[in-house]
This record gives structure tokens, sequence and C-alpha cells, in this order.
């Protein structure tokens, strides 16, 4: 595997453990409205509460059918009539799909480890055309591939533009002692700098767990690439310094997206 990942931090919010033949047990349950193997598990009428439209989604992005929200599931009319469906992903190595078919009994489940991409939409859109119509209609993971871009690709040639190039001429950087240390806030917690040659090492996490290289930029602004699946993003780590030549905060720019990524130095 290219990348290690450890979702715990995650799963309360959105994780399951579960594998591709269990989740089709689980579509048989759902399918057949509670009932699986013969033993009513789940009441249906509970179940039909969580396929009521509550909330309007617009239009499916690819598709162009009318999507809401329920209680946990997307509600869409689409091209093939009614479905029930759901994705997820995180940003490392992992994506989910579930697409059901209530009035003709047919569920549709994908797992992908890889970077959030359009295809496991593509694919569960081709097999439904195949099952509904015999031909794929057109090529949903091209199209559901220009959707998922659209949704990253900005954001990295953004970064990438803002340090296209360092000012000319650039300032020098201070002494790496200047900011080597401890930091910390209430929402991050704490982030260690230190040296390591000729560069920086900003590592942050429990007991530092991830580790990031700091490339001198311009002065007090140094460049990480902090996403595993997204190597060519950079983002800024900048430091402020007090009248005694020493870092008094750093400013971790991909955790500070809700400005809360600037954290105190402690412990000197």
């Amino acid at each position: 595997a290219k990348i290690r990942r450890d979702p715990d931090a995650q799963a309360p919010a959105g994780g399951v453990s579960s594998t591709a033949r269990d989740l089709a047990q689980w579509v048989r349950l759902l399918l057949g409205d509670g009932v699986y193997a013969g033993k009513t598990l789940i009441a249906a009428d509970a179940l039909d509460q969580t396929h009521v439209p509550l909330m309007t989604r617009g239009k499916n992005p690819a598709s162009g059918g009318e999507s809401f929200y329920g209680l946990g599931w997307n509600v869409e009319f689409g091209r093939h009539g009614l479905s029930w469906g759901h994705a997820g992903a995180f940003s490392v190595g992992a994506r989910t799909l579930v697409t059901i078919f209530p009035k003709e009994k047919l569920g549709i489940v994908i797992l992908a480890n890889a970077f959030p991409t359009g295809v496991p939409e593509g694919l569960s859109d081709s097999f439904a055309d195949l099952v509904f119509d015999g031909a794929v209609d057109r090529d949903w993971v091209k199209a559901w591939g220009t959707i998922y871009s659209g949704m990253f690709g900005p954001v990295v040639e953004a970064a990438k533009a803002t340090f296209a190039a360092a000012p000319s001429p650039s300032r020098p950087a201070r002494p790496a002692s200047a900011y080597a240390g401890r930091y910390a806030n209430d929402f991050i917690g704490e982030a260690d700098v230190s040296s390591a040659g000729d560069s920086l090492v900003l590592k942050v996490g429990p007991a530092g767990a991830r580790s990031y290289s700091l490339t001198h930029f311009d002065g007090d602004l140094f460049l990480t690439y902090p996403d595993a699946e997204m190597p060519d993003r950079p983002t800024g780590v900048s430091f402020a310094v007090g009248p005694d030549g020493k870092a008094l905060a750093i400013t971790i720019g991909f955790l500070d997206d809700n400005h809360l990524g600037t954290l105190r130095r402690v412990g000197d």
C-alpha cells in the first residue's frame, strides 16, 4: 500500500468496518423491508421513515435527476426511477458507494481504496444502465470524474499559483533555533518544530504522529506538502517572531481552515 491510514479519529462520524460480502447481506435486509433470512429484524414502517424526502439537494450533477435527502439516505428520482443511495470518502484511500432501487429489488455496493474520484459512481451508473436498458448510455466514469476533478483540481491549482515563485529578492530564513520549539493551542493540541539537517520538521498529533518537512519560501514563511494523495499541493506554515528573534507562534495552513491553526510557543 502506498499510504497507511488510521481512521480511528474519523470513525465516530462516519466509520464502518465491513466487507463487500457483509454489505451485500445488509442490502438484502433493506430490500427485504427489514426481513432477512425469513426473520423480521427491523420494522418495515421504521425503515420507511428513513426514505421520506425531507430536504431538496437539487439535481444529480451527472444525470440531472431530482435529488432529496431523507434520514441518512439520498432519495433520488432519476432516469431509472426511485433510488436510495449514499456515498462516503476520506482523502486518504477510502471511497464507498451504495445505490438501491427498491422497486426492482436491486442493490449496488462499491468499495474502493483510492482517493475520491468518480469511478464508484461511474461504475454504479453503468451497471444500472446494463440492468435497466441492456447497454451503457454514456461514459459515466468520465462524467463523474470531471465532477470530482472540479472539486479538487481548483484547490490544487490555487495553492500552486499562490506559491508559484518566492518574492524576488526573497528574504532569508532565520537560524533554525529561532523556530525550533513546542507550540500549542486548545483546539489543535501540541506541535513540535525541530531542525533536521538544513531543514525544519513539524510534528503534530498525539506523540508527534504526523511529521512534515518544512521548506523555506520567504522570510518566516515555509512550505510543506501535507496531502499524501495530492502530493503537489503546497501549503504555508508561517512563524510570528518576537523582538528577541524567537518565534512566538506558528500558523499551520492546512489546519487553519476555521482560523484555529495558530499555536503559541510553550515551554521556554
